[in-house]
């Protein structure tokens, strides 16, 4: 059966500069593709014109007639409506069944009448997400669909990806994403592409053997260069044809082995802790209260940080992870119990929306923020070309304004402004936004070097399970629990996930344990009385729901009941909205359950 769609020989330049050269991409029916690169490879830049959105220098793009396909840009546009339903809507195309429009709204927990220009970064990806989504197409491209998405919204994506019948072919930095949907990968490395026939789950392994494969082949033809070049210095005469051959084999081996010597990691981070006075606790909170407009986004919260700890904060959007680090951080005053920090402490923070770097200033004059050519680092004087080295930077691009930097490379020079600055605790807002997977890996091991706190917020899974030494988890009603361990050691621990936890009625607090130096295995959870009749129930519940959603979209489906009822119309469609939802909610609690009586029996 012929692809879907083929980009074959695409050459893309910018200026002088080669993007793309050669880079080919095939994407068959219900083909799971996602591709790899390093920040600025070009990897959106190859989906725009997978999506026919962009052009190219040299090539072709074929495309199957009728195919339908949707594109989730980095950055979407949702201006120009007047709500955001109007803009999911128009995203859709004859035949397509409208009704999924409402479904998704309600899905991802947005108001269709809201004014899109008013929504939120999160906001706006989720109102993206249902425009491309709504339609069932037959190829989704999305381009870092995970971005600004909580943990909920995260995981209902990635059920919708793994059941969506479209050809799905993705750029994301969120490895578990990457790995449960991807049944192939392609790695766009300097303009060219190479295809792999498993999922992410095997790729590093298959880039370590290349990368190895080409520093023998690289090795080899040193070796063929320095012959070559002491023939040049003392036998070439130019006169003769055969020498002129050879003269340009020689260049052509020269242009070969710059090639293979480009640099592909070597990052080199350098933030740096010097707490002063020794200090062991960083920070401290006893009976900790904020409300906002009687609803309680903290209550009753007792937490030692010490110095070394990775203290990751997590919670659907709205569940006040950014209020919680404001209190600690002493920003915001608390209603209620207090905070003590080590005295002399020092922060550095790195805020999600890169607002304080300047668009106009120089890569080079950011770095070294106005100083000339050098930048301090760990008290010495380094020169800031090879700083710039340190985060993956070319030399050539001193002179680049930051306006014309991607949006993973400003990621990474907002990251480094934040590492280089000499620190005691480091606050990391959504660290992982725009970064590629080398620039990631980089990343952990530098936090992992880093001999001061990090407090972390973010959406990333295996990024907080391979940094956090334990998690703040927000679990409704103010309530914010402290487990031991990443991200899923705190889902074994019985740490709940979701909208649920955000909406849960208040609970009269618990302490949160003091986290000595090795922190203490919490008590073994055991199924209630509730619990056990909640697990026997909710099967039947959940089919109940199941048969009246269905029913109201078969009354829905009627084409005249809008015009002959609009009032039974209305009906259905609001009880559809709350008979799903319900839905949703008895599902994940049956799993949560599940998981927790196979725990326990296993």
């Amino acid at each position: 059966m012929a692809a879907l769609l083929q980009l074959s020989d695409i050459h893309v330049a910018l200026g002088t500069v080669p993007l793309l050269a050669g880079a080919e991409m095939v994407v068959d029916a219900g083909e799971r593709l996602c591709v790899v690169g390093r920040n600025g490879c070009g990897k959106s830049t190859l989906l725009s014109i997978a999506a026919g959105l962009r052009g190219f220098d040299a090539g072709t793009r074929f495309l199957q007639p009728g195919t339908t396909v949707r594109y989730l840009p980095q950055e979407p546009d949702v201006s120009g409506f007047a709500t955001t339903a109007d803009y999911v809507a128009a995203g859709m195309g004859p035949g397509d069944d409208i009704h999924r429009v409402a479904m998704l709204l309600d899905a991802l927990g947005l108001d269709g009448e809201a004014e899109p220009s008013r929504l939120s970064g999160g906001e706006g990806r989720r109102a993206a997400l249902a425009r491309v989504l709504a339609p069932k197409p037959d190829i989704l491209l999305l381009d870092e669909p995970t971005n600004h998405l909580d943990l909920p919204a995260i995981d209902w994506l990635e059920g919708e990806l793994a059941a969506t019948r479209a050809a799905v072919v993705l750029v994301s930095h969120d490895r578990r994403l990457l790995e449960r949907i991807s049944r192939t990968v392609l790695w766009l490395d300097r303009g060219a592409t190479r295809r792999l026939e498993r999922g992410f789950a095997a790729f590093e392994e298959w880039r370590e053997a290349l990368e190895a494969e080409e520093k023998r082949a690289a090795h080899k033809e040193a070796r063929k260069l320095v012959a070559e070049e002491d023939w040049l210095r003392y036998g070439v005469t130019a006169r003769r044809k055969r020498n002129v051959r050879r003269l340009h084999a020689l260049l052509e081996l020269r242009r070969r082995h710059r090639a293979a010597q480009t640099p592909q990691g070597g990052m080199k981070f350098a933030a740096t802790a010097q707490v002063q006075g020794g200090a062991r606790i960083v920070l401290e909170a006893h009976g900790l209260e904020k409300n906002f407009d009687g609803r309680p986004i903290v209550r009753g919260l007792d937490v030692r940080i010490l110095r070394g700890d990775r203290v990751a904060l997590v919670g659907p959007n709205g569940a006040g992870k950014t209020t919680l680090l404001r209190l600690l951080l002493g920003e915001l005053a608390p209603d209620a119990g207090r905070v003590t920090r080590a005295e002399g402490l020092r922060v550095a923070f790195l805020e999600q929306r890169r607002e304080n770097l300047d668009p106009e200033r120089t890569l080079a004059d950011t770095l070294s923020d106005g100083h000339g050519e050098k930048v301090i680092v760990g008290g010495e004087a380094r020169h800031v070309i090879g700083v710039m080295k340190d985060f993956l930077f070319e030399p050539a691009r001193a002179r680049t304004p930051v306006r014309a930097l991607s949006g993973g490379e400003r990621a990474r020079l907002a990251l480094a402004l934040g590492l280089l600055r000499p620190s005691d605790l480091l606050v990391l807002d959504e660290p992982t936004n725009d970064l590629d997977l080398e620039t990631l890996e980089l990343l952990q091991e530098q936090l992992a070097e880093y001999a001061g706190t990090v407090l972390l917020v973010s959406h990333d899974r295996d990024f907080l399970d391979r940094v956090a030494t334990s998690v703040l988890n927000a679990e409704g009603g103010g309530r914010w629990v402290d487990y031991a361990g990443g991200y899923s050691d705190m889902l074994a621990q019985g740490g709940r996930v979701g909208m649920a936890a955000v909406a849960a009625a208040p609970v009269p607090a618990m302490p949160a344990k003091l986290r000595p130096a090795a922190a203490a295995k919490p008590a073994p959870r055991k199924l209630s009385f509730k619990d056990r009749h909640a697990l026997e129930r909710l099967p039947a519940r959940i089919e109940a729901l199941v048969a009246e959603a269905d029913g109201l979209r078969r009354v829905l489906a009627d084409p005249d009941l809008y015009r002959r009822d609009r009032a039974a119309y209305d009906g259905a469609a609001s009880r559809l909205r709350v008979a799903e939802a319900e839905l949703a909610a008895a599902e994940e609690q049956w799993l949560s359950l599940e998981m927790l009586r196979e725990e326990l029996e296993g």
